[in-house]
């Protein structure tokens, strides 16, 4: 992926309040840096943050973290942060391949994965979202009753994980191939930067939900 460098944006994530700079002291105790003890929940790769912004907007009795790996798509998270502030949320400009160094076991109870790097090409499967690599990681962190939920509009990422999943031990709890018209699985549907330019569009948005 080519990334458009944005000035000042390392300086800007670097200074924000809304960012965690040293994430892994918080590795236990997540809800110090929060107003009180709650649910946690963490959206990886978060892109510009419509979703997870408006997530923690609806959600105040939970505690979310963003998660993305570049400074330059990470800003204008932090700059939505600036004009209207929220309190149950923070972000972490990080790679996920390192969440077992920065949470214990257990200690976050839903994770995001909203239109993913799909990496099509097979050499480098071990590096989408969706894989056995990163189910591992996902596994040492999350509780035993909490979920993923993954949306693409991708179809052979999405055939990729539906077989990947089950094959890691994970099982699948619901699925779709067409969201925005299953009434059950699209209810309370927020909607990430991406997929209003897709669907827009009229493709289809595939979503499923797994547990371990």
């Amino acid at each position: 992926m080519r990334l458009r460098k944005i000035k000042g944006a390392d300086e800007a994530v670097a200074a924000s309040p809304y960012c965690v700079q040293s994430p892994e002291v918080l590795k236990g105790k997540w809800y110090t840096a929060f107003s009180g003890e709650k649910p946690l929940h963490i959206e990886i790769g978060m892109g510009k943050g419509q979703f997870i912004l408006t997530l923690a907007k609806k959600n105040p009795n939970i505690n979310y973290i963003g998660i993305e790996r570049y400074e330059s798509v990470l800003v204008r998270a932090v700059r939505k942060m600036e004009q209207e502030p929220l309190n149950n949320l923070k972000f972490i400009c990080m790679d996920a391949m390192l969440l077992p160094d920065i949470f214990a076991p257990g200690e976050t109870d839903r994770i995001y994965l909203n239109f993913s790097d799909p990496w099509p090409k097979e050499r480098h499967a071990k590096r989408r979202l969706t894989s056995s690599v990163f189910l591992e990681r996902y596994r040492q962190i999350l509780a035993p009753a909490g979920q993923i939920e993954f949306k693409t509009d991708n179809r052979s990422l999405f055939d990729f994980s539906l077989q990947e999943i089950p094959e890691a031990g994970w099982k699948i709890d619901a699925c779709t191939m067409d969201l925005h018209h299953d009434a059950s699985m699209n209810s309370g549907n927020i909607m990430t930067e991406y997929e209003e330019k897709f669907s827009s569009k009229g493709n289809p948005i595939y979503k499923l939900i797994a547990s371990r």
